[in-house]
């Protein structure tokens, strides 16, 4: 092998497992030793699991070995978000109020991983409780973007985008509210898929926004995160909104390539606010595409621009809810010192949520009120549904859409800190689609001229993932871009 272990996909690691080439003991091994070098620059991980991550590997040697329930995933180490619930390890989603929380069970993601054989190496940092467009709203620190580290890294996934796009996983599973699985995608230059709406269970999985939360893999390619896709997809009886849809083989299509088939552009997507290095290197690929056989045809979704504002009607309005249950109670942090019940909950708030969360609890709070509730809510629910049929009015013609996914590239830690509506606007190409349902991605297109990564984004029909990586790895085949990793 001429690469460094830790810079293998994990197909291509999968391969050296079973041929004997390595062992998964030395592979973990090697992702640990560049964590130790690496994280302190980039602080990636919030809790480490080395220990356990060897055992694991060790038996997944075993199982290897003894041809016992080998899977693309047995040997292979990742490391996942910390809003996914795991037995016995720490999961904090970046929140004070659950710093100390060890679950007692594992969520089914985080099963599905572990019966697969896939060694955990850690969990890794996030915006608190998912919000966030730039891992700037960590109660553990701010990650760094390995391309520079003097920018964010995107969010809420940020530390799962960076630790991939720097190798110090193989690959990663995030969440998906607005655009935080493709969003830091596009920003660390990595593949990031947000899949249908029920695709994955996201049981055990700390809530934001029920309606709108997804999980998703992330991954050095289209197809390792195709491979993730495969092992964690499917119809969960302990998630009454997972999907009882029929689960295929994601890289099925994959040598079909586009020769044919019908590509969206959405004329709203190419806004006035949108980079010039951006724009160019999207309409670069969109040129490729009609190189290798794709037919374009210009769309419009002229709900766009509701997206946003409908988006943080909604979401704030079911955290508020979901947040309710950390009430200093029943577990999580809980204040001391306080004269009464009020007192405690109050307390315990204030000292273990963030800004981010406390805000966005206080505008769900108020548009979810009496007297407001028909005139926010209720409206933001009618917009969603215009978005939505925009979508499958455009689908009636396409084949799959292509688009930004954001309009900047990573920006300077800080900037829009103090600017809670610029950083919004950060996911205004990736919150119609989580609106709508629909499957999603992020792969790598361009560079911009200081070279920061750039996010190609590919929308699809419901249920339909397997066209969508289709069209993915065709592009993947045809470019370069994917090959490209920061210089630590």
């Amino acid at each position: 092998m001429t690469l460094p272990l830790h810079e293998l996909t994990i197909h291509e690691s999968h391969d050296a497992l079973i041929k004997g080439k390595v062992s998964s003991v030395e592979l973990t091994r090697a992702y640990l030793n560049v964590i130790e070098k690496q994280d302190s620059k980039l602080g990636c991980f919030i809790t480490r699991c080395d220990d356990r991550a060897m055992a694991a590997a060790a038996e997944a040697d075993r199982r290897i070995k003894n041809h016992d329930r080998v899977t693309p995933l047995t040997g292979i180490p990742i490391a996942l978000k910390d809003i996914f619930v795991t037995k016995g390890i720490r999961t904090t989603c970046s929140s004070k109020i659950l710093e100390n929380y060890v679950p007692p069970y594992n969520g089914t993601v985080a099963q599905k991983l572990d019966d697969a054989g896939a060694v955990l190496l850690g969990k890794l940092d996030m915006d608190e409780f998912a919000m966030g467009s730039s891992n700037e709203h960590s109660s553990f620190g701010q990650v760094k973007n390995p391309w520079d580290s003097t920018r964010v890294p995107g969010g809420s996934s940020g530390g799962s985008a960076a630790a991939v796009a720097a190798d110090l996983c193989a690959g990663s599973f995030g969440t998906d509210t607005g655009g935080s699985i493709r969003q830091p995608a596009a920003m660390c230059g990595i593949v990031g898929m947000k899949p249908t709406y029920g695709r994955i269970s996201r049981y055990g999985v700390i809530a934001f926004a029920s309606s709108l939360d997804q999980v998703g893999p992330m991954a050095k390619d289209v197809t390792d995160c195709a491979l993730l896709l495969n092992t964690v997809a499917g119809r969960d009886h302990h998630d009454a909104t997972s999907l009882d849809a029929p689960v295929p083989d994601f890289t099925s299509d994959f040598k079909k390539g586009v020769r044919g088939m019908r590509l969206g552009v959405p004329r709203e997507y190419f806004t006035k606010g949108i980079d010039p290095d951006i724009e160019q290197a999207v309409r670069e690929s969109i040129r490729a595409f009609e190189t290798l056989g794709a037919q374009i045809e210009e769309i419009s979704l002229p709900n766009t621009a509701y997206a946003v504002p409908a988006y943080y009607i909604i979401a704030p309005a079911e955290a508020s809810s979901n947040l309710a249950r950390y009430d200093g109670i029943r577990y999580g942090s809980r204040a001391t010192g306080t004269s009464d019940l009020t007192d405690l909950y109050e307390q315990t708030r204030t000292q273990g949520f963030g800004p981010e969360v406390t805000l966005r609890i206080i505008i769900g709070t108020f548009v979810l009120s009496s007297g407001y509730y028909d005139d926010y809510y209720r409206k933001a629910q009618k917009v969603r549904t215009l978005i939505k049929r925009d979508f499958l009015a455009a689908f009636e013609s396409v084949d799959a859409i292509l688009a930004p996914t954001t309009p900047t590239a990573a920006f300077p830690i800080g900037e829009f800190v103090t600017d809670p509506l610029k950083m919004y606007l950060n996911d205004i190409f990736t919150i119609p689609v989580n609106l709508a349902g629909l499957p999603g991605m992020s792969l790598p297109c361009g560079f911009t001229k200081a070279g920061l990564p750039i996010g190609l984004q590919l929308i699809g029909k419901p249920l339909d993932e397997v066209t969508l990586l289709r069209v993915a790895f065709a592009y993947e085949q045809a470019t370069e871009w994917h090959k490209r990793t920061p210089s630590l």
